[in-house]
């Protein structure tokens, strides 16, 4: 029996660190697992969750991975190798401190200092594992990071990043049945590429940047076309392209987006993606975000108002920008893998293109009002400030605008 089961694996469910932890307790040197009897007594701090000073010499509690907080214990700081841990925990330290207006350079830490301190260790982890739970999931070249010195809370609960549209039910999807024959899209196009075809305009310069203005539908080329991925008329597509930072604001507006890196005028930032869904169905959902005082509905037709996208639950990044009356962001419609305008059947998306250059650390800003003396362009372009609106504005609950720029209109509508 032992000779048929020779050379069959079994997949572990134990992590490489919990293997490793498990060495060290029971003195088993591994050398597949780095375990040898040099260094059986290294251990990996987790987080420290205490501080104290005697004779000049300062102390921490250690919570040690792999092991269960009543495994804690108090090390010197010459036993400690994790320098990154240290500074980030004397950062905090500082910071509550300041906060408490308490002194800088304490003995002891008072219990609520350090109730708090474990708390803030223990949501960074959480964060920090959120953020690479993000960066796995992306299909972009830009990197996502994930910032809170703000308060407590942790990652947002049920909200799963996703790349493209979620389709709902009773939506389908088709194809588009022709592309381009360019063999250079930007130089030579062939009856004017993908945009000639539909009686439209080249949408991008060489550098990628929209030079439409607001309104105007894109056509950019599709999986029919004879052009390959670098093609210069595929700009949204190829998904973002910057580093952008989600954090928590100071001014009580949640999460909020800005950018790691500078960002030329009219460059494309990112998608507005999330679940497509009726607008019927948007009705029903808009009137549960108004009273949650947010709301994430996007209307995604060009000419008749038959979609919507939901970024409440199921989106990429966007779901975290936040709402300005006077946005750095302005989003077009813009048509891939579907010429028809009149999307009974969708292949559309709705990226988002920066109204100025945008400096590093800059946030993002979307528009969610709707502004009646340009109602002609707002129709044109998707926008939030009309989905899930079938229904009597007088039926529906305001939302109070908190942007706090001079032209805030107040209420998001």
């Amino acid at each position: 029996m032992a000779e048929n089961l020779k050379g069959c694996r079994v997949a572990c469910k134990s992590s490489w660190s919990q293997l490793q932890t498990l060495c060290r307790l029971e003195r088993v040197a591994c050398k597949e697992l780095g375990i040898t009897k040099k260094n059986f007594n290294d251990f990996e701090v987790e987080y420290l969750c205490d501080y104290r000073k005697t004779k000049e010499r300062e102390f921490f509690l250690v919570k040690w991975k792999g092991y269960p907080e009543s495994e804690n214990s108090w090390e010197p700081l010459r036993n400690l190798r994790c320098l990154k841990i240290l500074k980030q925990f004397r950062e905090d330290m500082q910071r509550e401190l300041r906060r408490r207006k308490l002194r800088r350079s304490p003995k002891r830490l008072d219990h609520s200092v350090a109730s708090f301190l474990a708390q803030k260790a223990k949501q960074r982890l959480r964060l920090q594992r959120w953020e690479a739970d993000l960066n796995k999931t992306r299909q972009h070249r830009g990197r996502i990071f994930v910032l809170n010195e703000v308060d407590l809370d942790g990652p947002p609960r049920d909200f799963t990043y996703i790349n493209n549209y979620k389709v709902g039910d009773g939506i389908v999807l088709n194809e588009v049945a022709v592309g381009c024959e360019c063999a250079d899209c930007f130089n030579s196009p062939v009856n004017g590429c993908c945009a000639g075809t539909s009686l439209h305009k080249f949408a991008y310069n060489d550098r990628g940047q929209v030079r439409l203005r607001a309104g105007l539908p894109i056509y950019e080329c599709n999986s029919r076309c004879s052009c390959g991925p670098d093609c210069p008329n595929r700009v949204v597509q190829k998904g973002i392209q910057y580093d952008l930072c989600i954090f928590k604001t100071d001014n009580g507006r949640g999460w909020g987006v800005r950018t790691m890196e500078r960002i030329r005028k009219h460059s494309f930032v990112m998608e507005y993606v999330g679940e497509i869904i009726t607008s019927e169905e948007a009705e029903r959902r808009g009137h549960i975000y108004d009273r949650q005082g947010a709301t994430y509905l996007f209307d995604l037709d060009y000419v008749e108002d038959v979609y919507t996208v939901d970024a409440a639950h199921h989106g990429n990044i966007s779901h975290f920008v936040n709402h300005s009356c006077n946005p750095n962001l302005q989003v077009y419609n813009v048509f891939i893998n579907n010429l028809s305008e009149v999307l009974f059947r969708i292949r559309k998306s709705c990226p988002c293109f920066c109204f100025e250059s945008i400096c590093v650390f800059e946030l993002f800003f979307f528009s969610l009002t709707f502004d009646p003396v340009d109602a002609e362009s707002t129709k044109m372009d998707s926008n939030f400030g009309l989905a899930g609106m079938t229904g009597s504005p007088k039926k529906r609950v305001r939302v109070e605008c908190k942007c706090g720029v001079e032209t805030c209109r107040k209420y998001l509508f």
